[in-house]
C-alpha cells in the first residue's frame, strides 16, 4: 500500500510539472510570434480623390487592399515591411 501512495504522489508531481512546462512553452512561442510582426502606419496608397478602402486581407505576408476608386475598383498588393506596392489587380476592365 505504501508503494502505491508513493507512485500516486510522484505521478501527481509529474502532472503538475508537465502542465507548468506546457504553459511556459506556450507563452514563449506566443511571444516570439508577436515580436515578428512589424506594424508601420507610414504606408501611403496615393490614390485619387474620392477613393475609399473597401476591404483588407493578408496573403503570404502581404496586404491585399481593395480600393473603390471613381474610375473602378482595384486590389493593391502591398509589402508592409518594405513599405511599397508590389502589384495591382484592376476590376471591371
Amino acid at each position: 500500500m505504501r508503494a502505491l501512495k508513493i507512485l500516486v504522489s510522484v505521478m501527481g508531481v509529474m502532472i503538475v510539472a508537465a502542465t507548468v512546462l506546457l504553459v511556459v512553452l506556450v507563452i514563449q512561442r506566443g511571444g516570439k510570434a508577436v515580436q515578428g510582426v512589424a506594424v508601420n502606419t507610414e504606408l501611403a496608397l496615393r490614390q485619387p480623390a474620392g477613393s475609399r478602402i473597401a476591404g483588407i486581407a493578408t496573403l503570404d505576408g502581404q496586404l491585399a487592399v481593395w480600393v473603390d476608386r471613381p474610375d473602378g475598383g482595384r486590389v493593391l498588393m502591398l509589402d508592409p515591411r518594405g513599405l511599397r506596392q508590389t502589384g495591382e489587380i484592376r476590376l471591371g476592365e
